[in-house]
């Protein structure tokens, strides 16, 4: 398998990234700044809105990992359907680095984490633009793509326990009542579905145990 990672350097994507190499995966980094790059790993210099569908379509999964800047939130939008409108048609599958606004929080699928947050908080910014964008993905036609949300509470330094489980597109708490992840767990189960292709044009979840 040959996999790309979109914004390898940042914080969810440098694990991703040190997952898949730990499994001896084929795995590009496709970063604008290839010198913050802290393992000797092949790379494409190129910003995500100047990426073509040649550059792509060489590798069977690319992990969409890009994070804007603070006050550019809006670009969550624009970046993922920027990916959707050069991968579809293709037989590349996205994976996207999702948010956990677009869960539901209940069995009936009425209300999602992002109608019950505080429009005031200075998460609501980026949990609002990731919502949104993962709204075109189910829309996209002859796209092969999954959405990966992590719990509540999505832990940057947590530790990694090599243990988590899976859910649909309902926020799900652990054995002890938390909705936590650690970002380094969340890297292994990021990696499996590339792997193992299991949730093909869905939305899941996961959580630690």
């Amino acid at each position: 398998m040959k996999l790309a990672i979109i914004g390898a350097t940042g914080h969810a994507g440098s694990l991703i990234l040190n997952e898949a190499l730990e499994r001896q995966i084929d795995v590009t980094a496709i970063v604008r700044h290839p010198e913050k790059l802290v393992v000797d790993v092949p790379y494409l210099k190129k910003d995500l809105y100047d990426l073509t569908q040649d550059d792509l379509s060489k590798f069977d999964v690319v992990i969409d990992a890009f994070r804007p800047p603070m006050g550019k939130e809006e670009l969550h939008q624009s970046s993922l359907q920027h990916l959707i409108d050069i991968l579809s048609g293709t037989a590349t599958r996205l994976l996207v680095v999702g948010g956990a606004s677009s869960l539901y929080l209940d069995d009936e699928r009425t209300k999602r984490m992002i109608d019950v947050s505080d429009p005031n908080a200075p998460y609501y910014p980026t949990a609002y633009n990731m919502y949104q964008a993962y709204l075109e993905l189910p829309k996209a036609k002859d796209l092969q793509w999954s959405y990966l949300s992590p719990a509540a509470n999505f832990v940057p330094d947590g530790s990694r326990t090599g243990n988590y489980q899976l859910s649909d597109n309902r926020l799900k708490k652990n054995a002890e009542g938390q909705s936590d992840i650690s970002m380094a767990d969340y890297a292994i189960a990021m990696v499996d579905e590339a792997l193992k292709n299991q949730h093909g044009n869905q939305h899941f979840s996961v959580v630690s145990l």
